[in-house]
């Protein structure tokens, strides 16, 4: 009984060094495998700003032929920051799958406005960044001008946030102009009158305020008769014709 008991154990020694083996020689093997093709996979909402083509060119230019390189010689945290420091993309991922292949999952920014400061012109990205203008694709976002302060950069960037995200905001503020005194003034898409903002200050309740009124105000086709929308103080909106 004994000897069954320690040849059993005896032959569980040996399979399980056997499947230590090969797991080892196929790791080994595998590592030395060669790349098979590149992979890129957009992520997100915007995913008109960077093609494939770029994401491939990037790659290539920082680890030469692809598929002359065995993937144990991949940097692949180099690659990434390739990718990363590129001005349209936001974030990514790059790694080699089991058969072979290198993937990159790459998320594009997100514009919220786009900026025209004299002769320069770019978007202020949703985290507030600044990010160049595309020949690929132009964003339909509210256009800022005017005295901009970088010391409001921060504030400035929640506002675009909040227009962005609200479906309303969205499709009816065209333009966003800063006065000499941080005031704003806005401009609607179908009306030509104009909003006079005011500060930032309390900007939220503000727009709840243009969209009530707005909503109120469409239904009788009064909106059309209106010169300025003034809407500097929160408990009230007042109307010039």
């Amino acid at each position: 009984m004994k000897k069954i008991f320690n040849w059993t154990n005896i032959r569980l020694i040996l399979m399980l060094g056997l499947v230590v083996f090969l797991f080892s020689f196929t790791s080994k093997r595998n590592e030395k495998r060669k790349l098979a093709k590149i992979s890129v996979v957009f992520v997100g909402e915007n995913n008109l700003f960077v093609k494939t083509e770029t994401v491939n060119k990037l790659l290539i230019e920082n680890m030469g032929d692809p598929l002359a390189i065995e993937k144990d010689k991949l940097d692949l945290n180099k690659l990434e920051g390739k990718l990363n420091s590129n001005a349209m993309i936001d974030e990514s991922d790059v790694f080699v799958s089991i058969d072979g292949i290198l993937k990159a999952v790459v998320k594009q920014k997100t514009p919220v406005a786009r900026v025209i400061n004299g002769s320069e012109s770019f978007y202020v990205d949703y985290k507030g960044g600044k990010m160049p203008l595309s020949d690929n694709f132009t964003a339909r976002v509210p256009l800022v001008s005017g005295d901009i302060n970088r010391g409001d950069n921060e504030k400035l960037a929640r506002l675009f946030r909040v227009i962005y995200e609200d479906d309303f905001l969205k499709k009816n503020i065209i333009a966003i102009e800063i006065m000499p005194n941080a005031s704003l003034k806005m401009f609607n898409r179908n009306y030509d009158y104009q909003i006079d903002f005011g500060s930032m200050m309390n900007f939220e309740t503000k727009f709840k305020n243009y969209k009530a009124f707005f909503q109120k105000a469409v239904l009788d086709s009064t909106l059309y008769k209106y010169k300025k929308i003034d809407l500097r103080f929160t408990k009230q909106v007042v109307c010039t014709k």
